[in-house]
């Protein structure tokens, strides 16, 4: 039976070549593997198109680039990301008016309180490095409208354990800019996490991401990861 393709892209952030080449040589076989499987382009931004903001905030360029391609799904995934060879494909799980993330926490612990997030009342507090998001919420990653980056800045307190680390505000600016836009715009919310619970594989291992730990470090962990998996 003939069924119309359904157009997707698997986006990383690599701008001025930042990504060190020892996480991108562990993680980029994973990444397109998984593009390859789930029927998606890969495409890394290496171009910046938002200097007076932070690096990280160039995901906001999903936006624009996924309607340009035409895409029905668009998912963002960071570059130091590890995903297991076995992970389904998660948009076909997630109803097209819904946009997900891996997991979220309860936005007042990290952000400074409006009247979005008080009338949308869930509190979704995104974890950015993972983003899927269908045409029909593509809202979600669209640059923020109604402050500049200071002002957006001053919304955003990292929590203890993040300070330790030397995590400033800024760093968690797409993650604020995104869990804004998704009580601005009531988008439909819902986590890998809690659907693979749904499916009964709520155990499984198949997606893996670490910050604020350093370069070393993390490092470590992402070889020890994929020599559990059986990889290496």
């Amino acid at each position: 039976m003939w069924q119309k393709k359904v157009k997707k892209t698997i986006y990383t952030l690599n701008t001025n070549n930042f990504a060190p080449k020892e996480i991108t040589d562990i993680t980029y076989p994973l990444l397109k593997h998984y593009a390859y499987k789930i029927g998606a382009d890969f495409v890394e931004i290496k171009e910046r198109k938002f200097p007076e903001w932070t690096p990280t905030y160039e995901k906001c360029q999903v936006y624009q680039l996924g309607q340009e391609a035409q895409n029905d799904w668009n998912i963002f995934i960071d570059y130091d990301a590890l995903v297991h060879p076995d992970t389904p494909d998660v948009t076909s799980h997630l109803p097209r008016e819904m946009c997900a993330h891996n997991g979220s926490d309860m936005n007042s612990i990290r952000w400074k309180d409006n009247r979005f997030f008080q009338r949308d009342g869930r509190r979704v507090g995104s974890a950015s490095w993972l983003c899927i998001a269908s045409d029909w919420t593509i809202e979600l990653f669209k640059p923020m409208e109604d402050m500049t980056p200071e002002e957006t800045y001053a919304q955003i307190f990292p929590v203890s354990h993040e300070l330790q680390s030397g995590v400033e505000p800024r760093r968690l600016i797409e993650d604020y800019v995104f869990s804004y836009n998704i009580a601005k715009y009531g988008l439909k919310f819902d986590t890998v996490i809690d659907i693979f619970k749904r499916l009964n594989v709520g155990q499984a291992a198949w997606l893996w991401h670490i910050y604020a730990v350093p370069f070393e470090e993390k490092i470590v962990q992402m070889r020890n990861i994929i020599r559990m998996w059986g990889l290496a």
